[in-house]
């Protein structure tokens, strides 16, 4: 499978956007890939909005997300409280607050795939690319009661301690999500193996995301 890398700016740290429509999205949908990349680059400049949380989950996301961005300097950690379950009610503050991230310039954004069936989902990967004109943007996939995983393109090998660290994190920091039944170790484990057989990961574990534009120079 051919490797290749990111051309990021000489002369400047990485930035790097992590959209997420709900509390738990981003250590779902690219924990792993977080992990990876904080590695490769560990001097990135890193922006984590998510959009939708009460008071008790923004407790749990910034904790999470502390947790994942450890010795990342300044993390710029946003919550918003948009109303989840109703984002395309939302779409027009959203949108409105998406152009205000488009000042960050970011290199890369990561966020939910355009054509989730999850409609908080749905709506953060339209708004992406109506807004993010000029930037990588990756979708990540999360699975969900709704259905909808797909043939993702784009795949990031995770070693067998990020897999462990993904999991981790989820299961200690997320615990008003506990009794809800998908959401167990074996279920993110799954997914991790399925795409690593996809892509022939060395540990068997990957993290997938779905790409409509990619230029090769």
């Amino acid at each position: 499978m051919l490797d290749l890398r990111f051309n990021l700016p000489g002369g400047r740290a990485p930035r790097f956007l992590f959209i997420g429509a709900h509390c738990d999205d981003i250590e779902i949908g690219c924990g792993g890939t977080v992990v990876e990349l904080l590695r490769r680059y560990p001097g990135a400049e890193v922006h984590w909005v998510v959009l939708s949380s009460g008071a008790e989950r923004a407790a749990e996301a910034r904790e999470a997300a502390a947790l994942m961005l450890e010795g990342v300097k300044n993390p710029n950690v946003v919550v918003k409280d948009f109303r989840g379950a109703y984002f395309p009610s939302e779409a027009p503050a959203i949108k409105d607050y998406f152009e205000e991230l488009k000042a960050l310039q970011p290199d890369v954004v990561f966020c939910h795939a355009r054509e989730e069936l999850h409609q908080d989902h749905r709506v953060v990967g339209e708004l992406a690319w109506n807004t993010f004109r000029n930037h990588v943007i990756l979708e990540y996939e999360i699975p969900k009661y709704d259905g909808g995983l797909g043939s993702p393109s784009v795949f990031v090998p995770l070693s067998a301690d990020t897999v462990r660290r993904k999991v981790e994190v989820l299961m200690q920091v997320f615990r008003t999500q506990h009794s809800k039944q998908w959401f167990t170790p074996s279920t993110f484990e799954a997914l991790m193996r399925l795409r690593g057989i996809e892509c022939n990961a060395p540990s068997g574990y990957a993290e997938a995301f779905y790409s409509r534009k990619l230029m090769l120079t």
